[in-house]
Order: structure tokens, then sequence, then C-alpha cells
């Protein structure tokens, strides 16, 4: 019995490293507030990664498509039960991230005898002014939960790569930057994270002429998939998702 709680931490310890592992692959996911709402960002040429939940609130997420779509189902579920049951107003992410997708995931993690949920998300709200709006990340962009920036948030299959691109945007992008400018952003942040991804040792942000480079290299042979949550108080949907050829014409370099 004295050895019990030692097994179970070193299970816990495994799991931990399987899921990493597991998700280290990753295409990485940008989510940048701009002038009039927040662009979801991410390049691919196969599964969705991108997704509506409720009126105001998307989700971009990597892992195993499975449970990415049986989150993204229970998601939408305690959302549209929570419209329902009270009103559309009354759905916060910050409710729907921390009182009800966590617990979930929480319990699947620590039942160390049956198959943990393969996946990683950010969630992004977009409110009726920028300072409104919520990134939807247990663990914000390198700050305490008082002074979490809420203009940016990136996703992407290991840590290392995370920090990269969160440390491009850091410096690159405003909260009050135009849609152009936000996707330009958000290519070249994808860009940062992916190059990471492909390398062990990355310590310092990549050259922007390396970065350019390393970008068109990649549009030419995947598809752009975005989405955007529009801050436009005459529409009740806010998200609308974008092609990959409406975009190809705004971007130079």
């Amino acid at each position: 019995m004295i050895e019990e709680p030692y097994r179970w931490v070193e299970a816990i310890a495994n799991r931990r490293e399987y899921i990493e592992a597991q998700l280290a692959s990753g295409s990485p996911i940008a989510a940048l507030g701009y002038r009039d709402g927040i662009l979801f960002l991410t390049l691919g040429q196969r599964r969705q990664k991108i997704f509506e939940i409720y009126d105001r609130i998307a989700m971009g997420a990597i892992g195993h498509p499975g449970d990415i779509e049986r989150l993204r189902m229970a998601a939408i579920e305690l959302a549209s039960t929570e419209g329902f049951t009270r009103s559309a107003a009354d759905v916060s992410l910050r409710r729907l991230v921390h009182y009800s997708l966590s617990p979930v995931m929480k319990s699947a993690f620590e039942q160390v005898y049956g198959a943990p949920y393969l996946a990683r998300m950010l969630f992004g709200e977009v409110g009726k002014r920028p300072e409104e709006e919520y990134d939807g990340e247990i663990t914000t962009t390198g700050a305490t939960f008082a002074q979490a920036r809420q203009d940016f948030a990136v996703l992407s299959g290991t840590q290392q790569s995370r920090e990269q691109m969160e440390s491009f945007l850091k410096a690159d992008h405003a909260p009050d930057a135009s849609f152009e400018t936000a996707l330009r952003s958000a290519l070249d942040a994808w860009s940062i994270g992916h190059m990471t991804l492909q390398t062990s040792d990355a310590k310092e942000l990549p050259e922007r002429a390396a970065v350019t480079k390393y970008r068109q290299e990649h549009l030419a042979n995947t598809q752009i998939e975005a989405g955007i949550l529009e801050r436009d108080a005459s529409r009740a949907i806010c998200y609308r998702p974008l092609s990959d050829t409406e975009l190809r014409h705004l971007i130079s370099d």
C-alpha cells in the first residue's frame, strides 16, 4: 500500500509525457485581436482545426481528431444549454473553460486506466470592446491571471514553439491593428512556430528574411485555414470562416 501513491504519480507523469509526445507535431494556431475582432489562423492541408462554438466564441485545436470532436461537441452542448436555460448573453467563455471543460479533461487525465484526451485547445470570445475579450487559456501568455494579455494567444505542439510565437507577437502585434496587419502577423507567427517544431535548439527568433521565405514556401503547398469573430453589434452570430482564396490577395511581403 505504501507504494500506491508513488505508482499513481509515476503513471500521471507517464501520461503527461505520452500526451506531449503525441501533440508535438501539431500545426501551430495563432489567435490575434485586431481593431474589429479576433482572427484565428493556421496552415494545413488535411483536418479542420478552427471551429465556431457559440455566438461570440470560437475554438482552435490540435491533437487526435476524435478527441477534438468530442471536446468540441461538449463545448457546444454546454454553451447551448447555458444559453437556453438563461440567455445567450449569459454564455461566458470563462465559465465554459474553467467550470465546465476543465473538470472533464482533468477527470479523464487522472483516470490512469483509461485513455486521456489527446487534444490541446485555444478558445476566443469577442466582446463589444477589445478590453472585454478573453483568450480562453488556463495558462495565459506568460502572465498572471490579473496581468493576462488579451490581445493574442497561440497554440503549438511544444512549449518551445509556443514561446517563440509569443515572443514574436509581443514585439510585433498591436491590439488596434488592421485586419491585413493582423493577418500578416498571424502568418509570421505560424511560420516561426512551425520552424521551431523542426529543430530542438532554437533559442532566438529567426531573421525576418528567413521567416518570410519559410512562409512563402509553405503557402505554395498548403491552405490557409482562418476564421474571425467580428465585433459587430448588429449581428448575433459573430463567427465567420474565411476561405484561402479571399485571404491570398491580402498577403503582401
